[in-house]
C-alpha cells in the first residue's frame, strides 16, 4: 500500500531479518525497533524512533504476542500481570503517546489486533480470552471519543491462521491431549465452515482496508477473519 513502516519486536535478529524481507519486496522506507512494549520504556522507545525518522504516524497497529495458555488455576498472579502489560497496557500506552498527534492533524486510524476468541472463546486461553476482550472494550470506548477527530478505532479479530504463534498453540493442544500438532489442526479445520486454515495475507487485505482512507466512516467495529468459526450474530 506504499505505507512507510516502524516495525518492533523482542527478538532482534528475527525482527531485522523481517524489516529487510519488507524493504526488498516493497521499496518503503522500514525502521525496525528491538523493544518490549509490555514495558513503558520500550513503548517510549517506539513512539520516538517513528517520530524522530517520520515527525509523525498516521496509522497504529497494536498487536503484541500472545500469552501462555492453560486454564485458571495454573496461571499466577504474576502471569495475569504480565499479561495484562503485553495485551493491554501496550496498546493503551502505544495509542497515549501517538493520539495526540492525530487529533491535531484530524486523522489517524488505530487498529487493535485482537481474537476471535473476544466473541467466542477459546478452551485453554485464560490469559488471552480475558485481556484481549478487554482491549475490545478499551477501542470501543475509545472509538467514540475521537470519532470527532476523524481518527478511527476498530479491532481486527484473526481465526486460526497459518503462523508460528499457532503452530506453538497446537503443539500445546496436541500434549494436553496426548495427541499431535497435526491432529489439533485436523480437529480445528473441522470446526471451520471453509475447512482450512487462514492465510497471512488474507487477514493482511482487511487491516489494509482498515486503515485506509476507503475506511473513513468505519469505527468501533470489531471485525473477524476466521472462516466463519464464530457462530454467533453478533
Amino acid at each position: 500500500e506504499g505505507a512507510n513502516l516502524v516495525v518492533c519486536a523482542r527478538g532482534e535478529e528475527a525482527l531485522r531479518q523481517t524489516a529487510e524481507s519488507i524493504r526488498k519486496s516493497s521499496g518503503v522506507t522500514v525502521v525496525d525497533v528491538a523493544a518490549d512494549v509490555s514495558e513503558q520504556s520500550g513503548i517510549d522507545r517506539v513512539a520516538k524512533a517513528a517520530l524522530d525518522k517520520f515527525g509523525k504516524v498516521d496509522i497504529l497497529v497494536t498487536n503484541s504476542g500472545g500469552p501462555p495458555s492453560g486454564p485458571f488455576e495454573r496461571l499466577t498472579p504474576e502471569m495475569w500481570d504480565a499479561a495484562t502489560r503485553l495485551l493491554l497496557t501496550s496498546a493503551v500506552g502505544l495509542v497515549r503517546a501517538l493520539l495526540p498527534g492525530m487529533k491535531e492533524r484530524r486523522w489517524g486510524r488505530i487498529l487493535n489486533v485482537t481474537s476471535i476468541a473476544v466473541k467466542q472463546p477459546i478452551e485453554g486461553l485464560m490469559l488471552s480470552n480475558s485481556l484481549r476482550a478487554a482491549v475490545t472494550g478499551f477501542a470501543r470506548t475509545l472509538a467514540n471519543e475521537v470519532a470527532p477527530f476523524k481518527v478511527t478505532v476498530n479491532c481486527i479479530l484473526p481465526g486460526y491462521t497459518r503462523t508460528d504463534r499457532v503452530e506453538q498453540l497446537a503443539s500445546a493442544a496436541g500434549e494436553r491431549s496426548g495427541t499431535s500438532a497435526k491432529d489439533t489442526f485436523a480437529k480445528w479445520e473441522k470446526e471451520i465452515p471453509m475447512g482450512r486454515l487462514g492465510e497471512p495475507r488474507e487477514f493482511a487485505a482487511l487491516a489494509a482496508f482498515l486503515v485506509s482512507e476507503r475506511a473513513s466512516y468505519i469505527t468501533g467495529s470489531s471485525i473477524a477473519v476466521d472462516g466463519g468459526w464464530i457462530r454467533s450474530l453478533v
